[in-house]
């Protein structure tokens, strides 16, 4: 284990990416920041996380920023990277660590709001040395390979995790097992013969790496088709706070109304919902996918006329599905 855990980190240390989130050594790094990327990259590729990193530090540096921030504005930067409850989460664990200050032990962090085990072992390892390990998709499969378990529990998983750490340096072991699964280890076409630990890996000595782990069953689609209401007076348009729990909680968006029976049953409630007498005429469809949905939404327009309040979506958080229904009003004043 002493050999694998020096070939790793010899390697990780000479072929790490340069990233904005490694500006300091692993065991020292700001917790804040830390947070900040793990937060992101829980479902944003390494590229697009980058940017909302750099973005989110400018606008809120530290902490404290972001716990006195609204939750409109927090979103409003979060605008585009999906999952939002990420940003509410974020929004409100600062809120607590601004009052209390950072947690210093596992169980402390996983009180936070949306910080699991990976986040905590994650940012403790990384700015504490805590000798706790993490376990993503890259660390799941380089272990899966390195051990030669097609199928591998999260019970396994962990306990593996555990036993294999570099505990001289926990945070630099976390990172080097995932930027192995991410660069060489990867789930097709791993590049094994560049591998630093090949040696040591059973599925390669097994020429099984091409069948471990084995794929996960796909989950299914749901299909969602709704009417949705694009409501203007030529410059601004009628949007509404959606409940912050729940898929888009927090966001802004157009009336919508999922379609129980009829398309024409659903745009009369949604009508009647809003006290509007007019139909509105008809101006495209829009299909978007969310994690596991796909939305099918049939978009009409109707001019206000009616004591609604009408606002620029330029100044609110938008998901990419109600980016796409005001798009179809061709309204240039409203982007």
């Amino acid at each position: 284990m002493s050999e694998l855990q020096t070939e790793l980190l010899e390697w990780y240390f000479a072929n790490a990416r340069v990233l904005p989130w490694r500006d300091r050594e692993a065991g020292t790094r700001d917790p804040y920041r830390t947070w900040l990327s793990e937060t992101l990259l829980q479902q944003t590729q390494i590229s697009r996380g980058s940017v909302y990193y750099t973005a989110f530090l400018e606008v809120f540096p530290t902490v404290q920023d972001l716990a006195d921030a609204p939750l409109e504005a927090v979103l409003k930067l979060w605008e585009g990277a999906g999952y939002y409850a990420r940003a509410r989460n974020l929004h409100a664990a600062a809120r607590v660590i601004a009052q209390h200050g950072f947690p210093t032990t596992l169980e402390g962090w996983r009180a936070l709001p949306g910080v699991g085990r990976y986040t905590a072992g994650a940012v403790l390892s990384l700015s504490r040395n805590a000798p706790l390990p993490v376990v993503d998709g890259n660390v799941r499969r380089v272990l899966a390979r390195l051990l030669v378990e097609p199928d591998p529990t999260e019970t396994w998983l962990w306990v593996q995790a555990e036993q294999l750490i570099d505990s001289s340096q926990p945070g630099a072991w976390n990172e080097a097992m995932i930027e192995l699964g991410a660069t060489v280890c990867m789930p097709r076409k791993p590049r094994c013969a560049s591998c630093p630990i090949n040696s040591h890996c059973a599925a390669f000595h097994a020429a099984r790496v091409d069948q471990i782990p084995a794929p996960k069953p796909r989950v299914a689609v749901k299909q969602i088709h709704a009417v949705a209401l694009l409501i203007t007076d030529g410059a601004r348009v009628y949007l509404e706070q959606r409940a912050l729990t729940g898929l888009l909680g927090g966001l802004h968006g157009v009336p919508l109304e999922v379609v129980a029976s009829t398309r024409d049953d659903a745009l009369a409630a949604l009508l009647e919902r809003y006290g509007l007498a007019a139909t509105g005429e008809w101006v495209g469809k829009v299909a978007h996918t969310m994690t596991h949905r796909q939305f099918q939404l049939e978009v009409y327009h109707l001019t206000s006329s009616t004591a609604l309040p009408l606002e620029s979506p330029q100044h609110v958080a938008l998901s990419k599905l109600d980016a796409k229904v005001l798009a179809l009003s061709k309204l240039e004043a409203l982007f």
